[in-house]
């Protein structure tokens, strides 16, 4: 996996074989910043990185100048390459939270301009992701939520839904 831009433009991450998360791709990570790039600016950004894996995103917003991000994970493995990373490349904008992403997000008080969830694909729970955000309150004025899933999942008709984009195997809803 690589950082696609920003100040570690092209920097190849290798995480260890024994982690189980699936990382997004390097062709859907480029298309969805891509995307992004021409809606928003990086610069000061608050992201919330739910069901963090690998660090892949966290890393790539951290590269690009989010002032803040915060990464959750529940898996210590995957836990301790996204500290290992962090501290190699002194991403000091990564918060990293060991927990369950569902505690967290009853928990959190705070509001971020994008939340990004890439959970499990067979994970029970996924469907309900988008109502708890909502409800918690978790975006800014003007926030974005992205959930990257398979295509057994449909969110067109939620009401906070924007778009949808499929990139291979990997879908991206984007709710407002």
């Amino acid at each position: 996996m690589r950082i696609i831009s920003g100040r570690y433009r092209g920097r190849h991450i290798n995480p260890p074989h024994t982690i189980t998360a699936r990382p997004t791709t390097d062709f859907a990570k480029e298309a969805l910043f891509n995307l992004l790039q021409n809606e928003i600016e990086f610069e000061g950004l608050s992201v919330l990185d739910l069901f963090a894996g690998t660090g892949s995103i966290s890393f790539e917003f951290a590269s690009r100048g989010a002032q803040q991000i915060i990464a959750v994970e529940l898996a210590n493995q995957q836990q301790n390459f996204i500290r290992k990373v962090c501290q190699e490349l002194d991403f000091k904008n990564i918060t990293l939270v060991r927990g369950d992403v569902f505690k967290f997000i009853r928990a959190n008080h705070l509001q971020y301009d994008i939340i990004y969830a890439d959970p499990p694909y067979a994970l029970r729970q996924l469907p309900e992701l988008p109502d708890l955000v909502f409800e918690h309150q978790m975006l800014k004025d003007g926030g974005l939520f992205i959930l990257e899933h398979s295509s057994k999942n449909s969110f067109e008709n939620h009401p906070h839904y924007v778009q949808h984009r499929n990139y291979g195997s990997v879908n991206f809803t984007f709710f407002k």
